[in-house]
């Protein structure tokens, strides 16, 4: 059933404002090697192109890209995962850290290889692909660590993501073992399955099969709708799940409701470029999510908008809410960063030889103290980055159960919206050290009160070859004057002091 597309201002809106969540990814970890040339001629001793070799890009593939997708998405994700003793295990667990995934969870064996795909590309067309890898399952002490991480309890995760590339990593133990966990905290369980026995998922809430997956499992061929109602019937009794989806390529996205509510999400892609990759888009963005309680026809609609993304660039790519935003025609400023975004722009702004200044605060009543500090914090660099707080992050620092007085994303679309600010990025922690690790500032700002107080950050940076600043502030500018007038006039009552807080 097609119905008439709604309104994407609510859903944006929606969108814009979740939360930043923490989620495990459990899965295959592969390392994807892109290797650029030209395949112009026919060798003389076989009949075989002669490739010429070009430059060379190492990117996250499998689970990897399935948590980095989550990570631009404003998610936090942590994962459990095996690696080889290796250089390319050692280069997947680095590409992740500067993507800003957790990778404390993730295991090296001696014994197996990294899971490497190599692809050979002339003109963006590949022209060969290697594998290297061990599909065996992983088993013995090394099993036992995984299945030990996934007993925890209280299990500190919002929602549990499986990514199986059928290398090994997902056995029905580990599966098992995932599911109870989520159960134990009353969270969601996502799959982005493999292989044709879907009864080693029974008991997830969500499993989000490609067309040639779907008629693998259930030995039914999709010709038309009735098809796909079939394969819903046959996957619910199999795994248990209420919801079945889909994904249908350059044909959206069917889904079915437990009540037998069958729908198509049209696709929203521009142009197809490559495909790599749209799988791992769709399952991070469902599973994000229905975290954090979305009802899933919406949910559904922002996979879909995301995947139309990833199909437009070439090789695996982590699609961030500004550019799934500005799809819906929810652009904003162009300033505000998600996690991910935040550390990339640092990092080009490093390799131009630009000096990134970085500062943060609640900000969450802005007045011209901040403005004057913002705007002198500015001069010391090429470019000013503010981390702000989270709501949540701001009710923990003890300011009241009424605040913040302005939510999230009216605090940085104000930020964003001034000349001496450049770029804005969100934080969840109490404080902004490990964002700070993440962008390695070469210079840190605070208010110059902090002179006695330790500077969050501080050791990072220097260590780093950074300086800290402490910036002077505006005399006869604060926000205790400015609470006080309110209080008077019968107002609001914002607690923040005239200085961005850490």
């Amino acid at each position: 059933m097609l119905g008439s597309a709604p309104s994407m201002q609510p859903l944006a809106r929606k969108f814009a404002e979740l939360p930043s969540l923490p989620i495990l990814v459990v899965g295959d970890l592969i390392l994807d090697c892109y290797i650029e040339g030209a395949a112009t001629r026919v060798s003389p001793e076989a009949p075989v192109l002669v490739f010429e070799s070009g430059a060379q890009r190492q990117l996250l593939g499998g689970a990897c890209n399935v948590a980095a997708n989550l990570v631009a998405l404003g998610a936090r994700a942590s994962v459990l995962g095996v690696v080889g003793e290796d250089p390319a295990g050692s280069e997947l667990i680095e590409l992740m850290r500067r993507c800003g995934i957790d990778t404390e969870a993730v295991l090296r064996d001696k014994g197996r290889p990294t899971t490497r795909k190599t692809r050979f590309v002339s003109r963006t067309a590949q022209i060969l692909r290697v594998d290297e890898e061990h599909r065996q399952p992983v088993d013995g002490a090394l099993a036992e660590r995984l299945l030990a991480t996934l007993a925890q309890r209280p299990f500190p995760y919002r929602a549990v993501l499986l990514s199986d590339y059928g290398k090994g990593m997902l056995s029905p133990a580990v599966i098992q073992a995932a599911i109870a966990a989520a159960r134990s905290a009353g969270v969601p369980v996502v799959v982005d399955p493999k292989g044709r026995d879907y009864s080693i998922y029974r008991g997830v809430d969500l499993l989000t099969p490609n067309r040639e997956e779907a008629e693998a499992a259930t030995g039914i061929a999709i010709g038309g709708l009735d098809d796909l109602h079939r394969i819903a019937e046959r996957l619910r009794a199999i795994t248990g799940v209420r919801t079945v989806t889909v994904t249908l390529g350059k044909d959206g996205i069917f889904y079915e409701t437990e009540d037998g509510g069958a729908h198509v999400i049209p696709t929203v892609a521009r142009a197809v470029f490559d495909v790599t990759g749209a799988g791992d888009t769709v399952v991070a963005v469902l599973t994000y999510t229905q975290a954090a309680g979305l009802d899933i026809a919406d949910s559904l609609r922002l996979a879909n908008i995301a995947a139309g993304v990833v199909v437009g660039r070439f090789g695996t790519w982590a699609v961030s809410r500004r550019e799934v935003l500005e799809v819906m025609g929810e652009r904003g400023s162009g300033k505000i960063l998600q996690r991910a975004e935040a550390v990339s722009v640092a990092a080009r702004l490093r390799v131009e030889g630009r000096r990134l200044v970085f500062t943060n605060g609640c900000f969450d009543v802005l007045h011209s103290g901040h403005t004057e500090y913002l705007r002198r914090a500015r001069e010391y660099g090429d470019a000013l980055m503010v981390g702000v707080n989270g709501d949540e992050s701001v009710r923990r620092q003890g300011k009241g159960d009424d605040r913040p007085i302005n939510p999230l994303a009216e605090r940085m679309a104000v930020l964003a919206a001034l000349e001496s600010v450049d770029y804005v990025v969100p934080f969840e922690e109490d404080t902004p050290l490990e964002l700070i690790r993440e962008v390695t500032p070469a210079v840190l700002a605070k208010g110059e009160d902090w002179r006695d107080k330790g500077v969050v950050g501080r050791e990072w940076v220097e260590a780093h070859g950074g300086q800290v600043v402490l910036v002077p502030l505006v005399p006869g500018r604060s926000t205790t004057a400015l609470i006080e007038r309110i209080r008077r006039a019968g107002g609001p009552r914002p607690v923040e002091e005239s200085h961005p807080k850490s």
